[in-house]
């Protein structure tokens, strides 16, 4: 849907107005914490960071969250706006944006029970299951000076040059938890009914208007599905939207699942636009802008929503931290070029919750906009770089966009490496986008591309400098198939070299061993977001839009993920999406076991000891993912004859495959050339 300059998604970039303000078009940047927002000193690469995505043609964005109050920090004094000083520094953020045409609003966030130090408060003292700290409850008193706090903090939001605030009310923090009975045990005028229940959300919002006045822009973020026991119903949500524009918000943007919820929301196995009906329902009960969120993050997608009347805006973060220039890229008819965000997490959420900056598996100079200048090298070199795995497409083009002169070699038909087998697990799918992108971009640096050659020594000759981007080989195991059971290195099943039976053991518990295992438990393709649905147990007409779950029926009978370790099963997967893949493979019967020795294969199966007992395994198949070794023997050719080289991913460290430090070491790489 790429069309003519311009005209391809008329309802994304049409412009509207939002209370006070007028957008260009409908692409929101929604709020994500990125690290820059914690301390002062930080707001100089928080500003360069928006302003760049303002420059992109974002119509709105919106920052990370700030406390109204030092109790209500995220960790202790981070992130807030509770002194007059607080807001030192916001200037140039706010400016930043509005020289590139933008519009900025700032978050205000009361964390509750999610505040990660002692002095937490809540509506009743009940602890988190994510927090080791348990809140207190809020007296009247306490009550009353946050909704005064509130309205103190968006006047100094608005003193900064802010053009509104948007009120966190999802995602299980303050005012989410004021609202739902399972936190708010309260039996005051802040507990029981609804009405009393959302009391302090309704203050909260007047306390903002009284003291801004109407020319400032109020977004109100609702939990529209909390997907936690003990949640809203779809009929208090519903009537929190009313009560909400009464009150005076201009904007309804939408928010799904707590940071506690047992079901997935925005990791790239969840189906693009998954919640776009929550939002829908909300539009056509309120008269004022609705904004869509979660999982939407290619032109295509944003248009169909709105096209839809499901929304009157479209909020995406991932994908604007994945590439500022994604509004101006699909305006321009050139949506393919966008570099699309894969919901990975691990680079940016990940990141954030073990306290560092956000950044961007795809993009790794998200963040980094202040030391990284895009601009062309002085002095052009030859390069060539061998291999079109991440590390090497990445490369590539970096090193073609800054004006040197670039031949990659790949040995294959195709490029991508590991990143095309990644592609074929389901609930992956988005991988492929990233390939695309790149095959894009060797087009338009003008990148020659030489497929199917095996790089020689020979060659290095015509270079000035050779990035050595060989990439990994399955690390082989001494286990030879025979009659009965066949062994298949992980890399020919995911090609589709070769089929697994009925009956599979995976060797390996690391992130290869997951995705096999969700390999050989298949997908329903055909209903894609009907059946995610009824895997997780998500009903948004259901109180706190949870049903019992079905979990998905492997397209095996039997499915064992070994590995040699006593720990945890996936302990080294993403922080923040690897209990999605573990309950995945749970739900699905796939059987773990640890402390596993391998003993062989006969024709009854695999032979195992665990805990000192010898067992079989029947099995018919054998999937082997016990890592990987570089493939780097180039290495040492290429230095013999004193040709300058650098080594990136996986040749440089085939530990466990990671495509976030394969890309950056490939623009690490360029950058190191001066």
């Amino acid at each position: 849907m790429t069309g003519m300059k311009g005209m391809s998604y008329p309802n994304l970039l049409s412009p509207l107005k939002l209370g006070p303000i007028h957008l260009p078009n409908r692409v929101v940047m929604g709020s994500m914490h990125t690290g820059m927002e914690d301390w002062p000193w930080q707001l100089s690469d928080l500003a360069t960071f928006y302003a760049e995505r303002a420059a992109g043609g974002v119509g709105l964005i919106i920052t990370g969250g700030f406390s109204p109050t030092l109790r209500g920090t995220l960790y202790p004094l981070a992130s807030n706006v509770t002194f007059p000083w607080s807001l030192w520094g916001h200037r140039k953020v706010t400016e930043g944006v509005h020289a590139n045409g933008g519009k900025i609003l700032l978050q205000l966030l009361h964390a509750g029970r999610y505040s990660v130090h002692p002095f937490s408060q809540a509506p009743s003292a009940l602890r988190a299951r994510i927090n080791r700290f348990t809140p207190t409850a809020m007296s009247d008193t306490q009550i009353n000076h946050t909704i005064r706090a509130y309205g103190t903090a968006a006047k100094r939001a608005q003193q900064a040059g802010y053009d509104g605030v948007e009120i966190m009310g999802s995602e299980g923090y303050l005012l989410n938890q004021f609202l739902a009975r399972c936190t708010n045990q309260r039996t005051d005028h802040y507990g029981g009914s609804f009405e009393n229940r959302a009391r302090l959300s309704l203050a909260v919002v007047r306390a903002v208007r009284a003291a801004c006045g109407d020319d400032f822009a109020i977004v109100y973020r609702q939990s529209m599905l909390d997907l936690v026991e003990g949640g809203l119903s779809a009929a208090e949500v519903d009537q929190l939207a009313l009560w909400l524009e009464a009150a005076g918000v201009d904007a309804l943007n939408t928010g799904i699942g707590w940071h506690e919820s047992k079901v997935p929301t925005i990791v790239t196995s969840v189906p693009r636009a998954a919640f776009s009906d929550c939002s829908a329902r909300i539009k056509q009960l309120v008269d004022i802008p609705v904004i869509a969120s979660n999982r939407i993050n290619v032109p295509e997608v944003a248009e169909t929503i709105l096209a839809a009347e499901q929304a009157d805006l479209v909020s995406m973060a991932r994908p604007l931290l994945a590439d500022s220039a994604w509004v101006q890229k699909a305006a321009s008819g050139q949506s393919q070029q966008i570099n699309v965000c894969i919901a990975c997490n691990q680079a940016c959420l990940d990141h954030v919750f073990i306290g560092k900056k956000a950044g961007c598996l795809v993009n790794p100079r998200a963040g980094r906009e202040r030391e990284i200048s895009l601009a062309a090298v002085a002095s052009p070199k030859t390069l060539h770089v061998v291999g079109a795995g991440p590390a090497g497409l990445s490369a590539a083009v970096e090193a073609a966009r800054r004006g040197h002169r670039v031949m990659l070699y790949e040995r294959s038909a195709k490029i991508g490496g590991q990143f095309n087998l990644a592609a074929a697990i389901p609930g992956k799918e988005e991988f492929k986008a990233t390939l695309v992108y790149y095959q894009q971009q060797l087009r338009a640096t003008g990148v020659q591309v030489q497929l199917n050659t095996a790089y020689t020594v020979g060659l290095a000759d015509k270079a000035d400098h050779v990035i050595l981007a060989s990439g990994v080989q399955p690390r082989q195991l001494a286990m030879q198939s025979n009659a009965k059971v066949q062994v298949i290195p992980y890399d020919q099943l995911l090609s589709g070299q070769r089929q697994a039976g009925r009956r599979v053991a995976v060797i390996g518990a690391g992130g290869i061993g997951f995705d096999v295992s969700s390999y050989l438990i298949g997908s329903d393709s055909s209903q894609v977001n009907a059946t995610w649905r009824a895997q997780w147990g998500v009903e948004t007409a259901a109180d706190g839009g949870l049903v019992a779950a079905a979990p998905a029926q492997s397209n095996c009978e039997a499915i064992y993920l070994l590995q040699r370790k006593t720990t945890k099963h996936g302990k080294g997967l993403g922080l923040t999406s690897g209990w999605v893949h573990r309950s995945h493979l749970q739900h699905a019967g796939v059987e773990m076991l640890g402390g596993v020795d391998y003993l062989g294969v006969d024709e009854q199966g695999l032979q195992i000891k665990q805990a000192g007992l010898k067992k079989t395994l029947a099995v018919d198949t054998v999937v082997i993912c016990a890592g990987q070794t570089s493939v780097d023997g180039l290495a040492r050719e290429l230095e013999a004859v004193g040709q300058g080289f650098t080594v990136i991913g996986g040749a440089k460290l085939a530990a466990e495959l990671d495509a976030k430090r394969a890309i950056r070491e490939g623009m690490e790489a360029v950058l190191a050339l001066g």
